[in-house]
């Protein structure tokens, strides 16, 4: 009973302190902002006085925070934390979930997980027990990853599969006589999702003076999209030979819907073999047992005496 209190009360202190920081990031770093562009519009100010002026929380929170990341960078390889960033990136939330934050879950998380397997071991010495301890740590340390993971394969399943319903939008509003940057401008007014957020992203950075070849490879390196590659190798040749970029948006859309289709044809075909493993070991079992169970029963009594 002591064992499984204790195991309640880290569950919800770490849930606690993980959702206060969630809570608080976003709105500290607005409120920061503000601050510096209101100091800036005025006198210099004295800066304890402005830290002082920060909520308690967010200056507490915040704090611990960065000590834990700082913390958790030097404790994690380089190549796990380049990894664990270039998966932060494919999710698209880097904008919400820095790499130092993830660090911070991650290290938080695992001692947790730390906390988690002592009690387990404490409350039943075994060898069971500490295999379950083992198995904890493990699954706590590697959550934020397999949860970036996820996100970034959802994302890019998105991105694949709204593909080529922009590019037909794009190659109308081409064939009507717009230009191509005017017709990937309207496809991202009226579209949403990541495809959508990722063509604004790329019209951004052109008018920031990126050349567009650029600029759609950065789409490409952010995305890892095989679809997504082919179109922009396609618009990169087109634009260097001179090809009219409405014959090669149309092919490319009708590729891509192609390859859709086979998609789908192909995840349907998968079905009945998905089907045959739950319908072997959880349906017929089921069934033999409503089935046969009182016909055993019957001769157990005839031929029992």
């Amino acid at each position: 009973m002591n064992a499984q209190v204790w195991m309640g009360a880290l569950f919800v202190v770490g849930a606690f302190v993980v959702r206060w920081w969630t809570v608080t990031a976003t709105r500290g770093a607005g409120d920061a902002g503000r601050a510096r562009l209101q100091a800036g519009l005025g006198p210099v100010p004295d800066l304890r006085r402005l830290e002082l002026a920060r909520p308690a929380r967010d200056r507490l929170v915040r704090a611990s925070m960065e000590s834990v990341a700082r913390k958790a960078r030097r404790l994690t390889p380089q190549g796990w934390t380049d990894a664990l960033e270039r998966r932060i990136g494919l999710a698209g939330i880097s904008h919400r979930w820095s790499l130092d934050r993830v660090l911070s879950v991650k290290l938080m998380l695992g001692a947790l997980g730390v906390a988690l397997a002592l009690v387990t071991v404490a409350s039943n010495p075994s060898r069971s027990s500490v295999f379950l301890g083992l198995v904890l740590v493990i699954a706590t340390w590697l959550l934020p990853e397999a949860w970036l993971s996820r996100l970034g394969r959802a994302r890019q399943a998105e991105i694949e599969h709204a593909l080529p319903d922009v590019l037909d939008q794009i190659t109308i509003a081409v064939e009507a006589g717009l230009g191509f940057d005017a017709a990937l401008a309207r496809s991202v007014r009226t579209g949403n999702g990541a495809l959508a957020e990722e063509f604004g992203r790329a019209l951004s950075e052109i008018r920031a003076g990126l050349p567009r070849d650029a600029a759609f490879r950065n789409i490409v390196e952010r995305t890892e999209v095989p679809d997504l590659r082919h179109f922009v190798v396609s618009i990169e040749q087109a634009s260097r030979h001179g090809i009219p970029i409405a014959k090669v948006l149309r092919v490319q859309a009708q590729e891509l819907r192609d390859k859709r289709r086979q998609r789908a044809e192909e995840a349907a075909q998968k079905i009945p073999m998905k089907v045959v493993f739950p319908t072997v070991f959880c349906i017929l079992p089921a069934l033999f047992i409503v089935m046969l169970g009182p016909a055993v029963f019957r001769l157990a009594d005839t031929f029992g005496g």
